[in-house]
């Protein structure tokens, strides 16, 4: 699917749904939180192959994944997750979510927000950890 010259990486973070958007995926390239092959790139139109490994900084997590396959249109996540091949490192204990949103094994969310008493001695006691 991939041209021979290969794809934009932001085309391919876009088609591949590490990204919302094409813009967005131009704004994290030019920020510089995308490597490939672990040269720091903060150009958007710099072209990625089948076999190339990027290295995404995204919402305080790194992602790596290696390019499998180019796209050709932005389609469903089951087809999106044949362009790449995680190889991320596992997930740090204290994480609630993974990057598709569902809770991480052993977290459980509490059934009701907390009552205004109950934020209270939250903010307490993160108070007293600042301090």
């Amino acid at each position: 699917m991939m041209a021979e010259g290969g794809q934009r990486v932001d085309k391919w973070l876009f088609f591949t749904r590490a990204i919302k958007s094409r813009s967005l995926a131009q704004k994290l390239v030019q920020s510089g939180a995308v490597r490939i092959n672990r040269d720091k790139i903060d150009n958007p139109a710099r072209q990625v192959r089948p076999g190339d490994v990027l290295t995404l900084s995204l919402h305080g997590t790194v992602r790596v994944l290696k390019v499998v396959d180019g796209g050709a249109r932005r389609g469903p996540a089951v087809e999106a997750a044949t362009l790449y091949e995680d190889l991320s490192p596992p997930r740090p204990p204290g994480a609630t979510k993974t990057d598709e949103g569902t809770p991480v094994p052993g977290y459980e969310p509490s059934a009701r927000p907390p009552t205004k008493q109950e934020r209270r001695a939250l903010s307490r006691l993160r108070d007293d950890l600042m301090d």
